[in-house]
């Protein structure tokens, strides 16, 4: 069990002061330490699927592994929300960490020892993915305290431009990488293990770090983890635009989040793509997102969130169109680039409005209860997905995405969310 103070807020409610990001001695490090491990877990971004399907040769088996690692997502969001509101926020990425870290790093030695199996792969997807959850739930809810409320757009932009530049960096090297090995699954290993020491690099920053990760809390009364669930719950319910945001994300992750499974199938079994290229045109969309992380706060305070939500989409619309009819890598890349030049303006966007809404003593709960609503979709997208490339090819479950996400663009623009600030 994780020790922590008790969960009541103190009567003095301090901030950070507005001090310059690239000054602030804390912000640094929480920033360098998560863009390592970004740029570790890109790295393996083509080594999950690559490597499932070089040991099972189906496309469903791959995306069930997917399913798997987002699962986590829906089973744990709510009881980690209510932690990451009870226990101490920096002890938990730690160890959050320190569990990615032997989880991934046991891949690779299974390997060596030739003990490999597909069942391992699924119980890794799982386990860090659970780690996963626990770690961004802590981290989101310990930015405010982190930074001063007039930085957090920006310091929010930083970490979805750290997440591009890893999109960036990462499928270029982790395919480089696989090229090199003898075989695929080789090549795999390797990158699970890089992706693994990137963990190693974020505790290291973590320890460093002084700003505590919450206010001082005095002792209060501990009430059931279901009680302090459906308070985050409620909080979130009762803001009906954030009721809707979540709605629409849900059924945008699940559209979305099988489309690089897609893509990957796409390349390597129908335009024969080999995976250096396939890693490039990973990166080369990354270095799309980084652009777009970039002027993320510029759109923020210009641009009304109802019209970055009702565009967004609708570029969404036209890139997963582009993949559907894709005849080349160049096309590939061009539909890819258009899905990361629109995340990191509609998070930033999202998640901000979110933090300014949530008090402190209930951000952990209220984004749990935001990420289950609207990360249920990673899962099932991923297992439906699979299946549909399994059944359909990955033409056909490109064209059936971007149909869904037409509804998507049109509910967007008929209900409230158009008008959001």
């Amino acid at each position: 069990m994780m020790s922590s103070p008790p969960s009541g807020e103190a009567a003095r409610p301090t901030a950070p002061r507005a001090t310059a990001l690239w000054r602030d001695h804390d912000f640094a490090l929480l920033w360098s330490g998560q863009f390592v491990s970004s740029l570790g877990t890109a790295v393996s971004t083509l080594a999950l699927p690559l490597l499932v399907l070089a040991l099972t040769h189906s496309p469903a088996q791959a995306g069930f592994v997917a399913a798997a690692r987002g699962l986590p997502y829906v089973i744990f969001s709510l009881p980690a929300g209510v932690l990451v509101d009870r226990w101490n926020r920096k002890a938990m990425m730690i160890r959050c960490d320190i569990i990615r870290w032997l989880a991934l790093g046991s891949v690779p030695l299974a390997f060596a020892l030739g003990r490999l199996t597909l069942l391992q792969v699924y119980v890794i997807a799982l386990v860090e993915g659970t780690a996963y959850v626990f770690f961004s739930l802590a981290q989101i809810a310990s930015l405010p305290r982190v930074v001063a409320p007039a930085q957090l757009s920006r310091a929010y932009a930083l970490n979805e431009a750290s997440d591009a530049a890893g999109t960036l960096l990462g499928p270029g090297l982790g395919g480089t990488i696989i090229s090199l090995a003898r075989t695929v699954v080789g090549g795999t290993m390797l990158t699970y293990l890089l992706d693994s020491l990137s963990y190693l690099v974020s505790v290291f920053s973590l320890r460093l770090m002084r700003t505590p990760f919450q206010m001082e809390r005095v002792p209060a009364a501990r009430t059931s983890l279901w009680a302090e669930m459906r308070v985050g719950l409620r909080f979130l319910w009762g803001e009906r635009r954030l009721r809707l945001m979540a709605l629409l994300l849900m059924a945008l992750n699940f559209l979305l989040f099988p489309v690089d499974l897609a893509i990957i199938v796409l390349a390597r079994q129908t335009l024969h793509v080999d995976v250096r290229t396939l890693g490039l045109i990973f990166s080369a969309s990354g270095a799309v997102g980084l652009l777009s992380a970039l002027v993320a706060p510029w759109v923020r305070a210009r641009v009304r969130f109802g019209v970055v939500v009702v565009v967004g989409v609708g570029v969404w619309v036209a890139a997963v169109s582009v993949l559907a009819a894709a005849g080349s890598p160049v096309a590939l890349l061009a539909g890819r680039a258009l899905i990361s030049a629109v995340w990191p303006i509609y998070g930033v966007v999202l998640v901000t409005y979110r933090l300014s809404l949530t008090p402190d003593a209930l951000q952990g709960r209220v984004n749990s209860a935001f990420r289950v609503l609207s990360f249920s979709g990673d899962p099932l997208g991923g297992a439906v997905g699979g299946l549909a490339l399994a059944a359909f090819g990955p033409r056909a479950m490109l064209w059936l995405a971007a149909l869904g996400l037409v509804g998507c663009a049109l509910f967007a623009g008929l209900s409230e969310l158009r008008q959001a600030g």
